[in-house]
C-alpha cells in the first residue's frame, strides 16, 4: 500500500515594498526627507505669517477682510483689504476665463492633431513660457502688450459699452483689470495646458476610435467624449492655475492702476488692485503696524491659495485613479 504524501500548502509570500539595494535606500530616504521638509517648510511659513499678523488681526478684527479703507497715517491706523481681496478674485477669474480656452486648444493640438516633432516643439515652447520670470512678463506687458490690449478694450467699449461689464468713464483704457487679466492668462496657460495634455494622453484611444466609427466628427468627439472623460483633470488644472493667478505680484503691479476702491465688475476702468500688488507697493515704506497688516494680507492670500491648490490636487488625483496602483 503506497504511502500517501501530505501536500504542504506553501506560505503566502509577502511583497517587499521597501528598497533593498543600498543605492535605492539612500535615494528613498533622501526623497522622503525632501518631501517631509517641504511640508515642514509650509508649516513654518504659515506659523511665521500668523505670528507676524496677530497685532493687525487683533486690532482690526473681521473688518480687516471685509472693510474698504487703508490709512496708515491716521491716529488709529485702519487696515482693511476688501478692495484688494475682491480685485484678486476679479483679475484671477478674468485670467482663468481667457486662459482655459487657449490651454485646452493647445493641449488638444499637441495630443490629437500635431505629429510628434511639432508636438515636442510646441511643448518646449509652452514649458519655456512657464519658466519666464514674472518681472519679464510684467515689463513686456507694460511696454509691448498694454498699447495693444488698450485698443482691444476700446473696441469692446465701443461695441458692447451698453453692457455694464464693458462700461467706461472715457478717461482711457490703460492700467485696467482687463489688461491685468490678459497678463495673468498668459502666465497660467502653461499650467493648465500641461495638466490637460497629460489627462488627454491617458484617454483610451479605443473609445475615440469607436466614436469615429459611429460617424462622430472631430468637434463632436471632443465635446461628447474627450472633454467629459477628462473634465476632472482639466478642472484640477484650472484650479491650480487659479491658485497661481491669485498670488501673482510683479506682473500685475506693472500693468494695473492700484486704486483702493472696490471695482465690482467694470473691467475696462482704470482702477483695481490685488493683495499681492498692494503688498509690493507698500512694503518698502511701511512702519511696524503696517508691516503687520501686510503680513496679515499675505496670510489671507496664503491660506486661500493653499485651499484652492488642495482642492485641485484632490480633483486631479480622482481624475487619474491609475496613479494609485
Amino acid at each position: 500500500m503506497a504511502q500517501q504524501t501530505e501536500l504542504k500548502v506553501p506560505e503566502r509570500r509577502k511583497l517587499n515594498t521597501a528598497p533593498t539595494v543600498f543605492g535605492d535606500k539612500v535615494f528613498f530616504r533622501v526623497a522622503s526627507a525632501a518631501a517631509n521638509f517641504s511640508i515642514v517648510l509650509v508649516g513654518l511659513i504659515l506659523a511665521f505669517l500668523v505670528w507676524q499678523s496677530l497685532p493687525a488681526l487683533q486690532s482690526q478684527g473681521i473688518d480687516f477682510i471685509f472693510g474698504s479703507n487703508w490709512d496708515s497715517a491716521a491716529e488709529k491706523p485702519v487696515f482693511q483689504i476688501g478692495p484688494m481681496l475682491w480685485g484678486s478674485f476679479l483679475i484671477s477669474l478674468l485670467g482663468v476665463s481667457l486662459a482655459v480656452p487657449m490651454a485646452i486648444a493647445i493641449a488638444y493640438f499637441i495630443e490629437f492633431m500635431a505629429n510628434k516633432f511639432v508636438g515636442r516643439v510646441v511643448t518646449t515652447l509652452i514649458d519655456l513660457l512657464a519658466a519666464l520670470p514674472s518681472v519679464v512678463l510684467g515689463l513686456w506687458g507694460f511696454a509691448v502688450f498694454t498699447p495693444i490690449a488698450s485698443g482691444w478694450a476700446e473696441s469692446l467699449h465701443q461695441t458692447f459699452g451698453w453692457f455694464p461689464l464693458f462700461a467706461s468713464d472715457g478717461q482711457g483704457f490703460l492700467a485696467s483689470p482687463f489688461i491685468a487679466g490678459w497678463i495673468v492668462a498668459i502666465m497660467i496657460v502653461p499650467i493648465i495646458a500641461s495638466i490637460s495634455r497629460e489627462i488627454f494622453s491617458q484617454i483610451d484611444r479605443d473609445l475615440i476610435n469607436a466614436a469615429k466609427g459611429l460617424g462622430g466628427g472631430e468637434f463632436s468627439i471632443f465635446r461628447r467624449v474627450i472633454l467629459p472623460t477628462a473634465s476632472g483633470g482639466v478642472v484640477g488644472g484650472v484650479l491650480l492655475g487659479l491658485g497661481r493667478a491669485l498670488g501673482e505680484t510683479v506682473a500685475i503691479f506693472y500693468v494695473l492702476n492700484l486704486v483702493f476702491e472696490i471695482n465690482w465688475y467694470e473691467i475696462l476702468q482704470q482702477k483695481g488692485g490685488s493683495i499681492a500688488s498692494n503688498i509690493l507697493s507698500r512694503f518698502g515704506e511701511a512702519g511696524p503696524a503696517e508691516i503687520s497688516a501686510l503680513m496679515a494680507s499675505g496670510l489671507v492670500l496664503f491660506v486661500l491659495t493653499l485651499f484652492i491648490n488642495s482642492i485641485a490636487a484632490v480633483i486631479v488625483a480622482k481624475a487619474q485613479p491609475w496613479r494609485k496602483n
